[in-house]
């Protein structure tokens, strides 16, 4: 076949493609959208993606229909989704396990992270707090260190279970302040929560959601935010960095990814969709009683928090030998 007639058919077929992905995105979308929450009802990503979903349904003029999956560090509902038809009617509120975490703790993934999913908006970031039983002589995380370097291993830490944010962001404490404290896995951050409040073990690292109640109550002390900045939940809570410990930042954030290859022009739709219901009077009540941080942005801004975050925690999981198997 002549030369110019294979670029004008390979012109010809990309026009076509492209205004095939024109006229979809611009009927998009023409029936319901199911949401993909890859955890139990009642967790974070639950919640954030009913609400998240019922704002936007209202704009999309198409329900958004939120359907459990949860199984192996949300690994079960996200292969349904690396493997749905990438319509932009198959979507999944993510976690930062699933996106940065969990292919370092486990030998064998259904699906690969990095190539699977197309990245559409950051919704929450929760940082974490560190909290002790207040009969913990340590009222602040200096005096904690001076203790745990005192008492190498006595000091119990709970968390959520193996290879959760609560477990690394301990192992990522240990690992920058150089201390030795022991890690006791739990099902679950309610659990643990309790043990604290019993004295049945000394802290955790968690969200606020679990413990803002016993803070309030005094049955829990908390010692500093892991972020840049003071929570306005906690506002006389130091952050990690004013309490002496630098480059401390860890914190369970949760966004919206398509399948790969969904169109950017309907990527683009969701992403709008999702900023404007980060600012409804419901999500906003969200913030005020949890401690999150709403976002809501680009495809490429939540790309970079993605492999940002792939990358260190990589590292603190291969340097402490963490695994899920």
């Amino acid at each position: 076949m002549p030369y110019r007639r294979v670029c004008r058919r390979i012109v010809a077929v990309a026009l076509a493609a492209c205004c095939a992905s024109s006229a979809l995105a611009q009927s998009y979308p023409n029936r319901p959208i199911r949401m993909i929450a890859p955890f139990p009802a009642g967790g974070l990503a639950d919640v954030l993606a009913r609400a998240v979903g019922d704002e936007m349904s209202k704009t999309l003029g198409q329900p958004v229909i939120v359907e459990n999956k949860a199984g192996a560090g949300g690994n079960v509902g996200a292969d349904v989704v690396a493997k749905a038809e990438p319509d932009g009617y198959t979507l999944m509120m993510s976690s930062a396990g699933i996106q940065s975490i969990n292919q370092f703790l486990y030998s064998k993934m259904p699906f690969d992270p990095q190539t699977a999913f197309a990245p559409v908006s950051l919704v929450a970031d929760m940082p974490m707090l560190l909290v002790l039983n207040p009969k913990v002589p340590a009222p602040t995380v200096k005096d904690l260190l001076i203790l745990a370097r005192a008492q190498p291993d006595k000091l119990n830490f709970g968390s959520a279970g193996i290879g959760t944010t609560a477990h690394l962001a301990l192992a990522l404490f240990t690992h920058v302040a150089d201390v030795k404290l022991t890690h006791v896995p739990y099902r679950g951050a309610a659990p643990a929560a309790q043990d604290v409040v019993a004295g049945q073990i000394d802290g955790v690292f968690d969200n606020p959601p679990t413990v803002i109640a016993h803070i309030r109550a005094g049955t829990m002390r908390p010692l500093a935010v892991a972020a840049r900045e003071r929570m306005p939940l906690l506002p006389d809570v130091p952050t990690m960095a004013e309490a002496g410990v630098a480059d401390f930042e860890a914190s369970s954030w949760f966004g919206v990814v398509a399948p790969a290859g969904t169109p950017p022009e309907i990527i683009a739709r969701l992403q709008g969709e999702i900023a404007k219901a980060v600012q409804q009077p419901a999500m906003q009540r969200f913030t005020r009683e949890t401690g999150a941080r709403l976002v809501g942005n680009t495809p490429a801004d939540f790309d970079r928090l993605i492999r940002k975050e792939r990358a260190k925690w990589g590292e603190i999981i291969q340097a402490t030998k963490i695994s899920a198997d």
